[in-house]
């Protein structure tokens, strides 16, 4: 198997709000915010569904590794009620390898409102139900090992027990990835993350606002200097400014794509991961994998959802 992932699994709900909605409701545009079940059905009964995916974010980038023709497999803990079927049912019929063995759990299967504003941006609030509760003993070891790299999610970090799936995962695998996955997390887990970018992690994923939160700089030409020195893959994503990596100490660049009709960006670095590490993975280049990573992530904001 060429890439292993762990995440938060995740059931996404799209909706379209308008900005007011975030407003009424205290909510910051393009960030994710943990909420519990309460809060959730409260929110939930006020939006009009347009869409239910299996979702979460390394979920995503798998998916999309898969569309691209390459063995991939998923672990992610759900439970076994509807959703938590569907879920499975989700990855299967994308012909990712799912390594998890659900079972009647207290907590529901997880699930995050994705509120898409008309400006396409998305802002997500998440009711991580069973999802947050992965544990070591929920990560298949047999798959860890025949993996050649495992990806993960900084998400991974906001709950106790997730901690230790995590902490298995990095003991077993060969090459290791992670996306940094928001703003906000990166703040709570500053520290941490700091140590994983600079003594752990072979590959880092970043959008701008992330790596410059994580160093505490305003300035890119500072992210440019910590990423030379650190002797790491680090892969930044800037928006229109395009796309970055910065590896023993070369720096690469890719421009963004021109003229796209931008409908939603909820899954465009997931997808620019997946496209990224697709090459990575087929001995491409590293602007070719800038590219592939542009071009998926240039296909999915011209749709709604995370799903190619």
């Amino acid at each position: 198997m060429k890439i292993l992932g762990i995440g938060n699994a995740i059931v996404d709900v799209i909706c379209k709000v308008d900005d007011q909605y975030l407003v009424d409701n205290e909510l910051i545009k393009s960030t994710m915010k943990l909420i519990d079940e309460t809060e959730f059905q409260k929110l939930l009964s006020t939006l009009k569904i347009e869409e239910t995916v299996s979702g979460g974010s390394v979920a995503n980038s798998i998916v999309g590794l898969s569309q691209l023709g390459n063995d991939v497999g998923f672990i992610g803990k759900v439970n076994a009620d509807d959703l938590g079927h569907k879920y499975e049912e989700g990855l299967t019929k994308e012909k990712v390898r799912y390594f998890y063995n659900k079972k009647q759990e207290i907590s529901p299967t997880g699930t995050c409102l994705i509120l898409i504003t008309p400006d396409a941006e998305r802002t997500m609030v998440t009711f991580l139900g069973i999802a947050g509760k992965i544990s070591q003993y929920d990560i298949d070891e047999k798959a860890l090992k025949e993996s050649e790299i495992i990806f993960l999610e900084g998400y991974l970090w906001d709950e106790g027990e997730p901690k230790s799936a995590f902490d298995k995962a990095m003991s077993i695998a060969k090459t290791k990835a992670m996306s940094l996955s928001d703003q906000f997390c990166v703040e709570r887990h500053k520290n941490s993350f700091l140590d994983l970018v600079k003594n752990k992690l072979d590959i880092t994923f970043a959008n701008e606002q992330e790596i410059k939160s994580l160093i505490n700089t305003d300035s890119f030409e500072e992210v440019v200097t910590f990423g030379k020195q650190l002797g790491k893959m680090l892969v930044i994503t800037r928006g229109e400014k395009g796309s970055v990596v910065i590896k023993n100490g070369e720096v690469a660049e890719c421009k963004s794509k021109t003229n796209l009709k931008i409908l939603d960006l909820t899954g465009a670095g997931d997808l620019f991961a997946a496209g990224f590490l697709h090459g990575h993975i087929n001995n491409l280049n590293t602007v070719q994998c800038l590219e592939k990573g542009t071009e998926m992530s240039s296909k999915i904001i011209q749709k709604i959802g995370a799903r190619i």
